[in-house]
């Protein structure tokens, strides 16, 4: 295999090109994906009264969630009581979706508050939810700075979307009534 002068490796993904060379858009992805009729082409797994989950298209590990709220919120402090908590709540709902789902043994949680913190989208606040394994972390980020990600996203979608636990499919709210995306007919 070749080596570049970097000395790294290539690890070719010709799909990529699409993305790489197709037009982006200026709208926020976390104002637009809710607005789709169906979750499966945004990969919302599920949609709570004020936040709602979906899967990470470029994620760090298999499953890799994020959880946001519907207002287009960039900073902590500016979301209301509510929103806090149900961001919180659904958090927790990822957890235990991951857990049955993926059987991780660990989880890296947390907000990138504004660019220089690492936030891809700064002006539109989320939580991400990434499951971790005991020796994930293996040669390929050390050595080669490359990532493996060894599940497609819907089959990832998939398995949460049946782990989901029960509790939060009975909530009930304007935005979807805190039901799983495969009840709003996103089925795959």
């Amino acid at each position: 295999m070749a080596v570049a002068e970097d000395g790294k490796r290539p690890l070719w993904a010709p799909w990529r090109v699409a993305y790489i060379r197709g037009p982006k858009s200026a709208e926020c992805i976390f104002c637009t994906s809710p607005r789709q009729a169906s979750g499966r082409e945004e990969l919302i797994v599920h949609r709570g009264e004020r936040c709602y989950v979906l899967l990470n298209a470029f994620p760090y590990a298999p499953g890799h969630l994020m959880v946001a709220p519907y207002r287009h919120v960039g900073e902590l402090d500016a979301l209301d009581d509510d929103e806090l908590l149900e961001l919180q709540t659904l958090t927790r709902d990822c957890v235990r979706a991951l857990r049955r789902a993926f059987a991780a043994d660990g989880f890296n949680i947390g907000i990138n508050l504004g660019k220089v913190a690492g936030a891809g989208f700064a002006a539109h606040l989320h939580q991400h939810v990434v499951p971790r394994w005991q020796g994930d972390n293996n040669f390929m980020p050390v050595i080669a700075d490359t990532r493996v990600i060894n599940q497609s996203l819907e089959a990832a979608r998939q398995e949460i979307l049946a782990a989901w636990p029960t509790a939060a499919a009975s909530a009930s709210g304007p935005r979807g009534g805190g039901r799983s995306a495969e009840s709003d007919g996103a089925s795959g």
